[in-house]
């Protein structure tokens, strides 16, 4: 009932709107088309994004595509061309998941060779504003509430395990986003409705995205670009790829910044620090995030992730 309540709104305040649905996971390039040539048509000077991570980045590529005519929107994407303008976007979100409401950036999946790819990242089409309801998430499915989890702790860790170690404030905000993530998914799962999580996760999920916790880092984002050909050739869920992901890849960099991974072992995952070994710490890491991963139903191999589509 919420785009009902929407347009009524608006009905009320005198704005003329349209409307386009059919957005779905992994979003499509020939639905941002396809928005593109309605709000041509239309002369629409607005687009409020109605729904998850998927709705508010397919709002974001129409509103690049509208905005710089003299290009394919694609291009964009294969940044063979960079946008120098984007339509107004305003947002509600109905998932605590991308962190789409507040980043400057967006991901489509084009159908003419299942190629998922991001934009340049840019404030253009950051949104105007976000209003956010907890209570919009209390419908979701218990998978769609974990693997939106999974995401936002993913944002946050593709910032957090750098090469650069003097951001001690930078660190301290993202573990505690990390933390909350992980403590609070367990009492949703077991209580839907329970708003003072629910609020924590979506808070969460916008924070882990607007480029605060990546502030003075150099990000990895091996991760998502991996996942992306996952989810574009199979058309997985985004935080369930990234999960059954994100073990293996630690496993193959972690001798890079042992230190750091040992970090993130004891001030996140809870791991006694093991003094004489950064090493067994930093593999007890691991292994107790892919722990949790299970513990929430998330699958920590691409034969599992596969395996329950």
């Amino acid at each position: 009932g919420l785009i009902h309540e929407i347009s009524n709104c608006l009905t009320e305040a005198g704005i003329d709107f349209v409307t386009l649905g059919g957005v779905v996971p992994n979003p499509r390039l020939s639905k941002v088309r396809e928005g593109i040539s309605l709000c041509q048509k239309e002369s629409v000077d607005f687009i409020l994004a109605v729904g998850g991570g998927s709705v508010i980045d397919s709002a974001k590529a129409i509103g690049y595509g509208v905005a710089n005519p003299w290009t394919d929107v694609w291009n964009f994407f294969l940044k063979t061309e960079i946008p120098n303008a984007c339509l107004p976007i305003g947002a509600i979100p109905t998932i605590a998941a991308s962190g789409s409401e507040m980043s400057g950036s967006c991901v489509i999946t084009n159908e003419d060779g299942w190629l998922k790819r991001g934009s340049t990242r840019s404030d253009l089409c950051r949104p105007k504003f976000t209003l956010m309801n907890p209570r919009l998430t209390y419908t979701l499915p218990e998978y769609q509430t974990e693997s939106g989890c999974v995401d936002i702790l993913l944002h946050t860790m593709e910032r957090y395990f750098s090469h650069d170690d003097d951001m001690t404030v930078t660190d301290a905000i993202a573990e505690s986003i990390l933390r909350t993530v992980k403590d609070s998914v367990f009492e949703v799962l077991k209580e839907p409705e329970n708003y003072v999580h629910r609020a924590q996760i979506m808070w969460a999920g916008s924070l882990a995205h607007n480029d605060l916790t990546g502030c003075g880092t150099t990000g990895d984002w091996a991760t998502h670009q991996l996942e992306h050909e996952l989810s574009a050739l199979f058309d997985v869920v985004h935080g369930a790829g990234l999960a059954a992901l994100w073990g293996s890849w630690a496993r193959y960099v972690y001798k890079e910044n042992v230190t750091r991974f040992a970090q993130f072992a004891v001030n996140v995952m809870g791991v006694t620090n093991d003094f004489k070994s950064p090493e067994h710490t930093a593999l007890a890491g691991i292994e107790a995030m892919e722990d949790f991963y299970r513990a929430i139903g998330m699958p920590v191999s691409i034969c599992e992730l596969i395996g329950r589509q």
